[in-house]
C-alpha cells in the first residue's frame, strides 16, 4: 500500500465522512482549491477515480485494521 501524507491521512476520512471540499478546507485550515490538489494527489497515487472509490478504500482499510487488530510482535 502506498504511503500517504500526514494532511492526506488527514483529509480522507473526512473525505469518507461526506464532507464536500469546502467543508474540509475549514476544518484543515486550508483553501478548497488545495483540497482538490490533494483529491487529485491521492487519486493517482491510489489508482482511484473519485472520492467514492476514496471513501470504499478507506473502509476497507479501517475494517482491515479492525479485524487485523494489532501486530504481533517477530519471534
Amino acid at each position: 500500500m502506498p504511503s500517504l501524507t500526514p494532511r492526506q491521512l488527514e483529509i480522507v476520512p473526512l473525505v469518507a465522512q461526506g464532507l464536500k471540499n469546502g467543508d474540509i478546507a475549514v476544518l484543515t485550515g486550508t483553501t478548497e482549491h488545495d483540497i482538490k490538489n490533494y483529491l487529485r494527489a491521492l487519486y493517482n497515487k491510489l489508482g482511484l477515480w473519485n472520492r467514492v472509490e476514496l471513501a470504499l478504500w478507506w473502509v476497507r482499510r479501517e475494517h482491515e485494521n479492525i479485524t487485523q487488530g494489532p501486530p504481533r510482535p517477530s519471534e
